[in-house]
Order: structure tokens, then C-alpha cells, then sequence
């Protein structure tokens, strides 16, 4: 048998000769081959087992709520199994567990120096899935301004889908940190305010009866018991009576804010004009005075009034 080419042979000896030291262990290019090859498969089996379960769990159309618990479970087992999975096939590959303590000292200061907001949106990931305060499948309005449906809870990042179907990618620690709106968190049910005005004089149960129609007229809307739409008088404006329409509504709607309020307000203008009820614009009224004339120009009335002065004017 040949011996191998001398260039092999160094090439070989730097390949197996340890680079460094962690504690007890040495390392060297085949032993990171091999962790990066046992944390990929650790990875990949346990995104395996999570889609199983999930497959498994979710078989036979259950309701949101059952849907939603699965998510989470499914996803702290593949936390898990990332974790026993990771210090198992490290142990086997001859690292020294014990010297992890080094390792965890340069974390905790790696984490001080610019990971803590890793570290941060994942331990808040991990209390978004025990708490069950949020959902996948729940409609939210964050403090930020975003406002829609939550798709994914990641390790990192919660992801959001707008009503415009644009994915926002929000760091977990918003959700533990900053004001939250769960619009669909325990209940089915949840009240819109559609707020408008009309004319000064309007006769008020035609007001009433008009939004109540449009409210019915809207398909989606609750019409029942105790979640029947009212109309209530809220303030005596500058220019109108500013009244508000209470309408109930269900989930389906709860999830598109934006269309309701369009589709109430299209009917509430319908109803309105066709009792022949006005709804009035802002009225500003200027006058000008020189020495000869005096001019009242009335936007909302429609006319103009020239005169002279009043004496002593």
C-alpha cells in the first residue's frame, strides 16, 4: 500500500489537528462538521414532528379555538425538541457539557452587546404561546399603527396580515412591551361606532329609524337579543346633530373594519336621502366692510347681501 502524497498528508493533519480548546474539548474542522450537521437534522426533524402533530391534531375540522391551542403546542414541542435535540447530539460528538459554562458566559455577553433583542423577541415568542393571549387567526391593532391578522408566531417575529394581503413581519417583544388591540381575543361579538350628523330640525325618530334600516340592510350585522343596533344623539354640533350608529357584529366582520364602516355609511346616505333627511356641510359666513358697502357672503345659504353700513359702522 502507497503511502500518501506528503501534500495529503499535511492537509490531512490540519483537517485533525484541533484549532482550539472549549474547556475539556478540543475542536477541530470535523467536529464543527459534525455539530453543523447534527444541529441541521435536529432542526429539520423537529419542523417535522411539528407539521405531524399538527396534521394529526387538527384532523377532522375543529373550531378555531382547538386550532389555535394546537398551533402553540406544536410549536413549544419544536422549541423543545430544538433544544434536548442540540445538547444531545453535542454530548455525542464528545463535547465537554460542562464547558458550556464558557460558552454561556460569551452568550450572556454577546447578548449584552447587541443580541439582547434576539434574546428579548424569543423569550417573549415563548410567553405569547404559554399565555394564549395571542392567536394565530386573531385580528390585532398594535400600538404601532399595524392593524390585521396574526398568520405565524415565529421564534423571532410574529407575522401579521394586512386586509391589503401585505405581510408585516412585528418583533414578538411589541406584543409583550407596547398597547395591544385583540379585537378578536374571547368574543365573537364586538360593537362598531358609525358616527354622523344631519340638519338642525330633523325629525329624530326618522334619524333613528334610518339608521336602524341601514344597519339591517348591512349582511353581517346582529339583529337579536340584547345586540340590536341602536342610534343614539351624542352632541349638539356647530352645524348638525351628531348622532352614532351602534351596530353589532361577528367575526367575519370584526376582520374587516375598514369595508363595514364603507358599507354602513353607504346605506346610512341611502336611508337618509330617501326620507328626505339632510345632512349638512360646515356653514362659514364672512363679512366685509368698507366704507360704503357692507358684503355677508353665506356659503351654505347660497346668496349674497349687499348694503351700506349702519351708521356710526
Amino acid at each position: 500500500m502507497k503511502l500518501l502524497d506528503p501534500d495529503w498528508n499535511a492537509i490531512l493533519h490540519w483537517i485533525t489537528t484541533p484549532w482550539f480548546t472549549i474547556g475539556s474539548t478540543p475542536i477541530s474542522l470535523p467536529r464543527l462538521l459534525g455539530l453543523v450537521l447534527i444541529v441541521a437534522s435536529v432542526w429539520w426533524f423537529a419542523y417535522l414532528i411539528e407539521g405531524g402533530l399538527r396534521r394529526i391534531a387538527t384532523r377532522g375540522g375543529q373550531g378555531p379555538a382547538t386550532r389555535s391551542n394546537v398551533y402553540a403546542v406544536t410549536r413549544i414541542i419544536r422549541y423543545l425538541v430544538w433544544i434536548v435535540g442540540t445538547v444531545i447530539g453535542l454530548n455525542y460528538i464528545g463535547f465537554d457539557l460542562a464547558s458550556f459554562a464558557l460558552i454561556g458566559g460569551a452568550v450572556g455577553v454577546g447578548i449584552g452587546f447587541g443580541l439582547q433583542n434576539i434574546f428579548s423577541n424569543f423569550i417573549s415568542g415563548v410567553i405569547i404561546l404559554l399565555e394564549k393571549t395571542l392567536k394565530v387567526g386573531d385580528y390585532v391593532d398594535l400600538q404601532s399603527g399595524v392593524m390585521g391578522t396574526v398568520a405565524e408566531i415565529g421564534v423571532r417575529y410574529t407575522r401579521v396580515t394586512t386586509n391589503d394581503s401585505v405581510d408585516i413581519l412585528v418583533p414578538n417583544s411589541e406584543f409583550i412591551n407596547g398597547r395591544v388591540i385583540n379585537w378578536t381575543f374571547d368574543n365573537e361579538f364586538r360593537r362598531m361606532r358609525i358616527r354622523f350628523g344631519v340638519a338642525y330640525g330633523s325629525d329624530k325618530q326618522q334619524v333613528r329609524e334610518a339608521g336602524i334600516a341601514a344597519a339591517i340592510a348591512v349582511k353581517g350585522t346582529i339583529n337579536e337579543g340584547r345586540r340590536k343596533p341602536e342610534v343614539w344623539l351624542v352632541n349638539f354640533g356647530d352645524n348638525s346633530l351628531d348622532f352614532e350608529l351602534m351596530v353589532w357584529v361577528g367575526h367575519e366582520r370584526i376582520t374587516r373594519p375598514g369595508r363595514t364602516k364603507a358599507e354602513l355609511l353607504w346605506a346610512l346616505e341611502d336611508e337618509l336621502r330617501n326620507r328626505g333627511i339632510e345632512i349638512p356641510f360646515p356653514q362659514r359666513d364672512l363679512h366685509l366692510r368698507s366704507g360704503s358697502l357692507d358684503v355677508k357672503l353665506g356659503n351654505n345659504a347660497g346668496n349674497v347681501t349687499i348694503g351700506r353700513p349702519a351708521p356710526g359702522g
